[in-house]
């Protein structure tokens, strides 16, 4: 047979090409989904710092430019850095402890914050190389493990949203319930008894919904969206030049090893969901992604940068596992950072309507792990108590936030954190049964 006539290679799910506007609407769910998360780190920093609310505004406006930069790269590659996966990227919520404590400490503020995150991402460049090499230790165990932490972890922002929001004053209201479950039950019967296209794009018809009847009931505010500008451009150190103050570089340096221990079990889960292998080569062009978009967003005044997980249970969801969805995702991203108004409009969708959303999804991410586990051999009474242990101590901060409230604060970013924290249980355990375990048997085998 000729080479004309041989059978093309099969494409990669995460290498497909979809319809434009199919391409376009999961690209909007993307958006949707991670929208409150990306403006939340901004929101919280820019309030801590005493900033007026247009100087936050354009925090916010910094942050998607800088999401949908990153997140171009990460889908589409560039040269050595991309994972090329369909990943999201937005500002991590591991280093909110950490800069809100430079915010209000004299001397440090933004400038302070900005330029330990430049200090930070080129510390990730220098370490990727390193840090990509520990994919050897993330069996289908581990792997697993981490993935349902990942999921479990998730389910109280899932909830907090159903309810009206954490600070809404009638948490839990009928009306807050009734919306959060329409979403969650036209998700549920898109995927029942529809097929296709109208699958992929569930969660945008569930949350459209959604928002209908939040508008109707008088629960979408919109109060200062014709103060808004039309056009913004974010220039790069709007707020004065970087300041490297040595302890937060410190401090910003152990939240980029937290930021790419997380992203390691997130490329690991999205690895699983697209069948795709992420090897070495591939987990360091994913770090080397993570990092230069955190020394990258310390010029364009906003913060440390990581993949979203409540994104990859979208993919779970839907199935539609090609990059160049979220590449598309990126570009509204970018466009959003120029358009004020617009991106007013997207935070305008009430946390109830994420919320029915997020129960679905993050439930997802969760059911991913637990089938992983399956190849693992999960009968083993010492395997048993890696997934036991690490699953409690990743779920010990989410259920009590303070419970290592006495511990030094340089390790907050580690112990605020569910998902570190059940990697970095699920890492040791597994090296001490296992990795160290095997050896020790193996030298009492060969004694007798």
């Amino acid at each position: 047979m000729t080479a004309q006539n041989e059978p093309a290679t099969p494409l990669s799910p995460a290498d497909q090409r979809l319809p434009l506007m199919q391409l376009f609407l999961v690209g909007i769910q993307h958006v949707l989904l991670m929208y409150g998360g990306a403006v939340a780190v901004p929101l919280i920093v820019g309030q801590a710092a005493g900033l007026s609310r247009e100087e936050i505004a354009f925090l916010i406006n910094a942050d998607l430019l800088v999401a949908g930069i990153a997140t171009l790269v990460q889908s589409l590659g560039i040269g050595p850095m991309g994972i090329r996966m369909p990943v999201m990227m937005g500002a991590s919520f591991a280093a909110v402890g950490s800069m809100v404590v430079m915010a209000g400490m004299p001397g440090v503020g933004l400038q302070g914050i900005f330029g330990a995150t430049i200090a930070a991402g080129f510390f990730g460049l220098l370490i990727a190389p390193f840090m990509s090499r520990i994919v050897r230790f993330f069996p289908p165990l581990v792997t697993g493990t981490v993935i349902t932490s990942i999921g479990l972890t998730l389910f109280p922002v899932a909830v907090n949203w159903a309810g009206g929001g954490s600070k809404a004053a009638q948490f839990g209201a009928l009306e807050y319930l009734a919306i959060a479950a329409l979403v969650l039950g036209a998700i549920l019967l898109v995927n029942r008894f529809l097929k296709g296209f109208w699958v992929n794009v569930s969660v945008l018809i569930g949350m459209s919904l959604g928002y209908l009847l939040a508008g109707a009931c008088g629960m979408v505010d919109l109060s200062g969206l014709d103060k808004a500008p039309w056009f913004q451009v974010v220039e790069p150190m709007h707020f004065g030049m970087p300041k490297f103050e040595l302890a937060s570089v410190l401090s910003m340096c152990l939240v980029v090893v937290i930021i790419f221990v997380e992203s390691t079990g997130m490329f690991l889960a999205l690895g699983k969901i697209t069948g795709r292998e992420v090897c070495p080569k591939a987990l360091r062009r994913g770090l080397l992604c993570d990092a230069g978009a955190s020394f990258f967003a310390g010029f364009f005044n906003t913060f440390t940068h990581s993949s979203f997980a409540q994104n990859i249970g979208l993919v779970q969801m839907t199935g539609v596992r090609s990059r160049y969805v979220t590449a598309v995702a990126g570009l509204f991203l970018v466009v959003l950072s120029l358009l004020p108004k617009a991106a007013f409009l997207v935070a305008s969708i009430p946390p109830a309507v994420l919320g029915g959303a997020g129960i679905a999804m993050f439930g997802m991410v969760a059911a991913t792990g637990i089938k992983i586990l399956h190849e693992a051999d999960i009968t083993d009474r010492h395997n048993q108590l890696l997934v036991a242990v690490s699953i409690g101590m990743g779920m010990a901060p989410v259920v009590r936030p303070e419970f290592f409230a006495q511990l030094p604060h340089w390790m907050e970013p580690i112990t605020h954190s569910g998902i570190a924290m059940a990697t970095v249980s699920a890492l040791t355990l597994n090296l001490l049964f296992n990795i160290l375990g095997e050896k020790d048997r193996s030298q009492h085998c060969a004694a007798h």
